[in-house]
């Protein structure tokens, strides 16, 4: 027998995993509706028995597991982990350490960095969960739409597992995003509007051929899956959770998982309270913000370089909601300016490069920061969700956003003459390719001529070490 029932977020009925897992559904049976340019309404959570799983797991053993291996407590998971070849599992971790302590604004923060994992992206986490389960119902494709890191990811974990993805992106995708979910086999739709409208296109298509939906907020699963982080923190942590979490918000399903996993932790007994966390988004965005001030949703077209927390309408909304409130945390915005400016800042500062939507909280910690809104003892964590080589022209955007020139050095080697560009190869950042030379590429592309196709195979190489 399963250890676990679907809850209605709306309605609050309760139904088995046989009712919503044997025939494709989703959203509550009773009250669900997804309709376009909407939050979804009758969300399905999942519950479980924590007084058995407290039997199973007390607090010191579950403080010893692993972080970023989540099948190692597989209690708190609607998986029949039996139906799986265990030895798959090891392609679906994720690194050991995630987090790391840093000094930024003269104050010490927590860093939960999520760049390094299998697609480079927070995603992975429930895209493994939601890959384990469609292979648990026997089911071979999955579908889902993104702004590009949900796409990547499910496109990711389904080569790694022998599955198949088609993923459904907005017109406007980054193209790094865009050419890692085809390097990965998926079948792509590009669909000529924005995210909203592909996750609408995703959703209709799915019905019609009957493919198993990763769809944010809509499949149970993703929420589900993005509550893992809760436990790493826990982990990591030993014991010791942040006062304070800053996350960033475009669907509302990575907020709303984290704030599961944490109030499952409380119904165990093995946290005293909730860290309080802090929703992050783009002021071109940020519809989160808007619903907390005003109780009422508005539907308005997203348009923000950040474009993994570009949503003009949250799926998650009404569950993100919650999760700020009953956390008694607070929302905030920043304007995309802000955001290119704390990208910068925040790569120099701890060697992170992390995308657009993952600057936007440090953003708002500079803000709260200079506005003395945070307690000068308060542990505060950041997390950074998404690695910023996913999105090169952000990182070029971020660069001429800055207000300091970096310092370029051009030497020539004796006895050569002529500087220039050869076959395109771009250099963004200084390299060294013999003793007291120094190829420098921010403005110009330098490169000699007559040494070049030596010089260029140093380049790459040196490229090529610097990236592993």
């Amino acid at each position: 027998m399963k250890n676990y029932i679907y809850k209605c977020s709306n309605c609050g009925a309760e139904f088995s995993p046989a009712e919503i897992e044997n025939d494709f559904v989703y959203l509550c049976p009773r009250c669900g509706k997804a309709e376009k340019n909407k939050p979804l309404v009758g969300v399905l959570e999942i519950e479980y028995d924590y007084s058995e799983i407290a039997k199973e797991y007390d607090k010191e053993q579950f403080l010893n597991f692993s972080p970023g291996q989540f099948w190692l407590y597989e209690k708190l998971w609607p998986i029949d982990f039996t139906k799986t070849n265990r030895e798959i599992f090891v392609r679906l971790a994720l690194p050991r350490l995630q987090l790391f302590r840093y000094t930024l604004k003269n104050r010490e923060v927590f860093i939960q960095d999520e760049t390094r994992n299998p697609t480079l992206s927070y995603k992975d986490r429930a895209s493994s969960l939601v890959a384990l389960k469609a292979i648990e119902l026997g089911i071979r494709e999955i579908a889902a739409a993104s702004t590009g890191n949900a796409g990547s990811s499910l496109a990711g974990i389904c080569a790694r597992l022998g599955l198949t993805s088609r993923i459904y992106v907005p017109k406007n995708i980054p193209e790094a995003k865009r050419v890692q979910i085809e390097s990965y086999g998926a079948k792509l739709e590009i669909i000529n509007g924005d995210y909203d409208a592909a996750f609408d296109a995703c959703l209709e298509d799915s019905n019609i051929n009957r493919w198993y939906n990763r769809n944010t907020a809509y499949n149970p699963l993703t929420i589900e899956g993005k509550k893992s982080a809760a436990f790493d923190i826990f982990i990591s942590t030993k014991g010791e959770i942040p006062d304070y979490i800053f996350v960033p918000v475009g669907d509302g399903v990575i907020i709303s998982g984290l704030f599961k996993g944490f109030n499952e932790l409380l119904k165990l007994g093995w946290i005293k309270k909730l860290p309080r966390l802090v929703a992050v988004q783009a002021e071109g965005s940020n519809a989160l913000v808007r619903y907390l001030k005003e109780s009422v949703f508005d539907f308005k077209p997203a348009h923000t370089i950040a474009d993994s927390i570009s949503a003009g309408a949250p799926r998650n909304l009404f569950l993100a909601a919650k999760a700020v409130t009953e956390s008694r945390g607070f929302a905030l915005s920043v304007t995309d300016e802000e955001i290119l400016n704390a990208q910068e800042e925040f790569i120099a500062a701890t060697g992170i490069v992390c995308e657009p939507s993952s600057a936007s909280v440090y953003a708002a910690y500079s803000k709260l920061v200079k506005q003395n809104k945070l307690g000068k003892d308060a542990n505060i964590l950041l997390l950074i969700t998404g690695n910023g080589l996913k999105d090169i022209d952000s990182l070029k955007a971020s660069l001429a956003n800055s207000s300091e020139t970096p310092a370029i050095s051009k030497r020539i080697l004796p006895g050569l003459t002529t500087a220039t560009q050869y076959s395109g190869l771009p250099l963004p950042f200084p390299i060294r390719v013999s003793a007291g030379f120094l190829v420098t590429g921010l403005s110009g592309n330098i490169l000699i001529q007559t040494l070049a196709p030596l010089l260029t195979c140093l380049v790459i190489a040196t490229l090529a070490a610097s990236i592993c």
